[in-house]
């Protein structure tokens, strides 16, 4: 527990190609009426125009306090869990304030601190001391500068911008320590990589301000987040090289598409007992009945979308939306259009899952209800450290992965999004207080599991959606696609992430490492 993992954290376009070489290879809304005229401009209902970056205040940005949680005892974490998710409520109210007082804030430089950022810091000073109470009362131990957590920023649409802090070739390439040639920098928010978007001059404290920062519902995105993928460098590095103890077998488990549309934006990792915890949609494949109330028995006695009746594992993600004026079913509800989340849902076209070894060692069996979690769903105000987002388009996904931008595909090229999971576990633990320290990236270089961690099979995943390509014309972008996430987030691209829960019968985990182990390739 604590370990630090980043140290052994992998170059993302490094974990790109180990996931699509592997798989390519065989191996109402948020906004209200009066904000909606500015927020985005229309030709007709079905196509949406929406503005590049302003210079405004676009987010809230609030430490998060789960990630720095090390240890919380048993009897605690329902508790603690449920302050968590409390945690995470506050933020999306206090941003459902910022984005309906545009014209307060314009006419009072100190209406956000005073009236949204001071009040938030009160509220979540009082729910880190309620995470105090429930971690201490059972004899644990409470780390007293996770105070200092309770104070929020905000960050303006600039700050926001795509690739704004790291290179735009999808993430970070060039294996230099996770920064481009530029020193981290990218030139002052213009992109690197082909893209076609600026952010926009700042509005002056005088001039009513709208709200800048694009999309369907004012969240996100812009044009800016968007990159055509025949303008970005070759960026995906090679795979380590496999060493005489290999593990080179695959095993692939079909379990559709989320055709019948199982949905909820509960998420029963980070937020157990809690509706609407994720505050996002997710696709559900596999266990069919996996929300807020799901346990470990209820899990291992469901039903799945699975062929292999044994794969009763749990694999989701956030939905992905075309932001084309639509609705879809969730327009008024709970972590859909009234948390920033609209537009047609698209349904994969195809949703491969395969689990693959490790270059440098043999893998043990995953163990059971072992829970992953891969990526962030807060890198708008996280920053990069834990993103592993992968976007791509057929046809290049052995050349280019995208963490900080949406790909524009050429005409015939479909959308790929790929996940390559976390591959070392520490053999003891099926989850932790932050979801991460159980479990680790192998270092990229050699593929080896650091720190005593075992190599377990790598669960990796490719969706792939037909998307309209985006346009983007005088700055503004026509027909955007996002993903779904935290409203304050902004539907960035790096805000991608994936969620796995290992339910396994008939000592189907035991199956899938010696397949894997004996190099055979097997479904």
């Amino acid at each position: 527990m604590g370990r630090n993992i980043r140290k052994r954290r992998s170059p993302l376009a490094v974990k790109a190609i180990a996931a699509s070489a592997a798989i390519a290879l065989g191996g109402g809304g948020l906004l209200w009426a009066q904000m909606n005229a500015s927020a985005h401009e229309s030709n007709n209902s079905a196509q949406n125009y929406t503005k590049a970056a302003a210079a405004t205040v676009a987010t809230i940005a609030c430490p998060d306090v789960g990630q720095k949680l090390t240890s919380v005892p048993a009897k605690a974490k329902q508790g603690v869990a449920t302050e968590l998710a409390n945690l995470d409520k506050q933020i999306t109210e206090a941003y459902s304030r910022l984005a309906s007082t545009r014209q307060a804030q314009a006419n009072d430089a100190n209406f956000v601190q005073n009236a949204i950022v001071g009040p938030l810091k009160e509220k979540r000073a009082a729910t880190i001391d309620r995470i105090r109470l429930d971690i201490t009362r059972v004899g644990g131990q409470f780390n007293s500068s996770l105070a200092r957590l309770a104070a929020c920023t905000t960050q303006t649409a600039n700050q926001t911008t795509a690739g704004g802090g790291r290179g735009n070739n999808g993430g970070r390439g060039n294996n230099n320590n996770g920064q481009n040639n530029n020193g981290g920098q990218n030139n002052g928010g213009q992109n690197n990589g082909g893209g076609q978007a600026t952010a926009a001059p700042s509005a002056s404290a005088s001039t009513p301000v709208d709200v800048g920062i694009g999309g369907q519902a004012g969240n996100g995105p812009t044009a800016a987040d968007f990159v055509d993928i025949t303008k970005v460098a070759a960026n995906v590095q090679g795979k380590p090289q496999n060493g005489q103890q290999a593990s080179t077998g695959s095993f692939t488990t079909k379990c559709g598409v989320n055709a019948n549309k199982n949905h909820n934006t509960d998420n029963v990792i980070v937020a157990p007992g809690v509706t609407n915890g994720a505050h996002h949609l997710h696709d559900y494949v596999g266990n069919q009945k996996v929300d807020a109330f799901a346990t470990n028995d209820t899990l291992i006695a469901d039903q799945t979308s699975c062929q292999n009746q044994s794969d009763l594992s749990a694999y989701y993600w956030p939905v992905v939306r075309e932001q084309d004026g639509s609705q879809d079913f969730d327009q008024n509800a709970a972590g859909g259009g009234t948390e920033g989340n609209v537009g047609k849902i698209l349904t994969p076209v195809q949703a491969q899952i395969k689990y693959v070894g490790s270059p440098a060692s043999k893998v043990t069996a995953m163990p059971q209800f072992l829970r992953i979690i891969t990526g962030d769903a807060k890198t708008t105000t996280n920053g990069l450290a834990n993103a592993n987002a992968h976007w791509s388009c057929t046809g290049f996904e052995n050349k280019v992965q995208l963490t900080e931008q949406y790909p524009i595909c050429p005409q015939g090229s479909q959308v790929v999004r790929t996940f390559a999971f976390q591959s070392c576990w520490d053999g003891t633990n099926i989850d932790s207080a932050n979801h991460r320290t159980h479990v680790a990236f192998a270092d990229p270089a050699s593929g080896v599991c650091g720190n005593g961690f075992k190599a377990i099979p790598q669960l990796t995943m490719r969706l792939v959606y037909n998307v309209t390509p985006p346009s983007i014309v005088n700055g503004q972008v026509k027909n955007a696609y996002a993903v779904d996430g935290f409203p304050e987030q902004l539907h960035k691209s790096a805000t991608d992430h994936d969620d796995f829960i290992a339910v396994f019968k008939n000592n189907l985990a035991t199956t899938i490492a010696n397949c894997i182990n004996s190099g055979k390739k097997c479904q």
